[in-house]
């Protein structure tokens, strides 16, 4: 019986082990969705000026993607951030995160700057609100200020047509 015990409790870790190793990070839920941007306070990139999100919701969609300097999927995905900025029906808001100023305005002068608005959040606390896990993230929000949409990764031409056009082609 003493060496039952050990056993069943290795088989019920190990079973644990193997269903998180199937889970999908990407599919991580979001409690914001559906729901109102939340009043969330920052920097403004450039100016070093106060800015609320909620004031840069207006008569547009906007796609708010967070981003770093050091972050190798944000470098991946940022070629087809640049295209979708071409986009004049969007809105793009950055939150740079978790970064230095100074690195982040060398990624923006090397890989080109999409972004219409740019929210430095250096200590995560902006990313803390909207329930960011990891960068890059982005979400995609309404006239009114409801997030539609939330995706956790690299955003691809596939990804985008997929996840994000859907929304769009129903303005």
């Amino acid at each position: 019986m003493k060496k039952i015990i050990p056993l069943i409790i290795f088989f019920i870790i190990g079973i644990f082990l193997f269903l998180s190793l199937n889970s999908n990070p990407n599919k991580l839920p979001s409690p914001l969705l559906g729901k109102i941007v939340p009043e969330v306070n920052g920097k403004d990139f450039y100016t070093n000026e106060n800015v609320k999100l909620n004031d840069l919701i207006g008569n547009q969609m906007i796609l708010i993607n967070v981003w770093a300097s050091w972050c190798v999927t944000c470098r991946k995905e940022h070629q087809v951030i640049m295209n979708i900025a071409n986009n004049e029906s969007l809105k793009l808001i950055g939150i740079n995160y978790k970064d230095q100023k100074n690195d982040g305005q060398k990624y923006l002068d090397i890989m080109g700057n999409p972004f219409d608005e740019i929210i430095f959040d250096p200590d995560g606390r902006v990313g803390m609100e909207l329930g960011v896990y990891a960068t890059p993230e982005t979400f995609l929000i309404n006239r009114e200020g409801l997030i539609l949409y939330k995706h956790i990764g690299e955003i691809t031409p596939e990804v985008w047509s997929k996840n994000f056009q859907v929304f769009l082609e129903t303005l």
